[in-house]
């Protein structure tokens, strides 16, 4: 980088930061200190676009659809949230203590990027010469690989972003990420449903190809990092933590209360591919709609923290209660109109809203739940508490997902009624849960 280049970067690095003391470096090292401005760039811009490569291929909405248009059968459709879900939670339990040795990680999450290009790249071949079953098949083995991908990038990036980018940075780097990622979604949600010519499952392909491109280029950004070497000792091995810690589900009763409205909380997150599917079964041709649900999931994913995010504050415990209740009718509102072959459900629009207030709902499962178990544990427990929950509910979710089976079986929108009662169940059974937030 020459002079002319650092001087730019730096000034602008001030700017966006915009305060007098933007290079103090709170707890990082007089090295990193020194490449601070540069780093910080470099990770903004893959961390933005590796997020707009992920919406681009996301389980609730992209792969859904692009498996409907190829024909394959919908219990595949039904392992997508699981495996993506449950895929990124993997490397977190068995090789989090392996990275944690590691002085420099920064290797760890570019090994990440290039798998999640690659399988990105398998998906949009698939999506362009494959279908049927053999489509399933090939989505879903990408998808594995993806998802594991990505959860080594996960594991890594909070310790190379901790080590490279000073306290008081961080916050503003994630939020100006997500900002740009979300203007570039909705952005593509808006040219899908209004420009684009002729669509096709060839437009799916190109969204995949696009998203490989993104994760390469995030490769070469990201590789640009200038990470000092750090500690290697401390991090024991989440899943040997779960594993040795099984019987606080038998003596910890509000633990074990928790993990089981957690798992009933699975069915807001496995609902929203099955939402989808149903939308598709009521478009005009391979991608109708499909723009209008990006567009509902993007402005979903802008209002859900204000919705639910004092809320949380007050009462975790009661935003999971209202949330998947809310879920749990909005879904047997949808099954009853599907079973009635509602004219409503011609529109697009009618289809963006139910998934707007989906994902609306979700969101707040996902905050309540997560401020909860930080709520209900302590300083002692907590890291034990997490990687047992996380262990237990990716268990379930991955066993969840032959629901999808009962699609094939008898209809897409039973299997939103299944989900949607349950959700209701789990409302049900939050309630019993202590209120730990004061």
């Amino acid at each position: 980088m020459s002079q002319h280049d650092k001087s730019r970067l730096d000034k602008a690095y001030d700017l966006i930061n915009n305060e007098e003391d933007a290079r103090v470096c709170k707890d990082i090292p007089d090295a990193a200190c020194h490449h601070q401005p540069k780093n910080f760039f470099a990770y903004l811009i893959a961390n933005f676009l590796g997020k707009i490569a992920d919406e681009l291929a996301s389980a609730k909405l992209t792969l859904p659809w692009l498996l409907g248009a190829l024909g394959t059968p919908a219990v595949f459709t039904g392992f997508l949230v699981p495996i993506r879900e449950a895929g990124v939670l993997l490397p977190q339990l068995f090789v989090a203590a392996a990275v944690r040795h590691l002085p420099v990680r920064k290797g760890v999450w570019l090994l990440g990027a290039a798998l999640s290009a690659i399988a990105l790249a398998v998906m949009a071949l698939t999506a362009g010469w494959v279908s049927g079953v053999a489509a399933g098949w090939a989505i879903i083995v990408s998808l594995v690989v993806f998802s594991l991908a990505r959860g080594l990038c996960s594991v890594s990036a909070k310790d190379v972003l901790g080590k490279t980018i000073s306290k008081g940075r961080r916050g503003n780097l994630m939020g100006i990420s997500s900002g740009i990622a979300g203007v570039a979604t909705l952005g593509v949600g808006v040219y899908i449903e209004f420009f684009s010519q002729n669509p096709s499952s060839d437009l799916l392909a190109g969204l995949l190809w696009i998203g490989a491109i993104l994760w390469a280029i995030a490769f070469v950004v990201f590789a640009q990092i200038e990470e000092q070497p750090g500690a290697t000792e401390g991090g024991g091995n989440a899943f040997a933590t779960a594993f040795k810690s099984f019987a606080l589900l038998k003596t910890d009763r509000p633990f074990r209360q928790y993990v089981i409205g957690r798992a009933l909380l699975l069915s807001t997150a496995l609902a929203p591919p099955f939402y989808v599917l149903l939308a598709q079964q009521y478009s005009e041709n391979d991608l109708s709609g499909l723009g209008m649900l990006i567009i509902a999931s993007g402005i979903a994913g802008a209002i859900s923290a204000p919705v639910w995010g004092k809320m949380g504050d007050r009462s975790s415990r009661l935003v999971m209660i209202l949330a998947s209740l809310a879920a749990g009718v909005l879904g047997i509102v949808l099954f009853a109109l599907a079973e009635s072959s509602s004219p409503w459900l011609s529109n697009p629009l009618v289809h963006a809203g139910f998934f707007l207030l989906l994902t609306v709902f979700h969101s707040g499962v996902r905050l309540g739940r997560k401020v909860y178990l930080v709520d209900l544990a302590n300083a002692d427990n907590r890291a034990t508490y997490v990687a047992l929950s996380n262990t237990v509910i990716g268990l379930t979710m991955l066993a969840g997902g032959a629901i999808g089976l009962l699609a094939d079986i008898l209809s897409i929108q039973v299997v939103i009624l299944v989900l949607s009662v349950i959700a209701v169940l789990a409302a049900i059974w939050v309630v019993r849960l202590p209120e730990v937030s004061e």
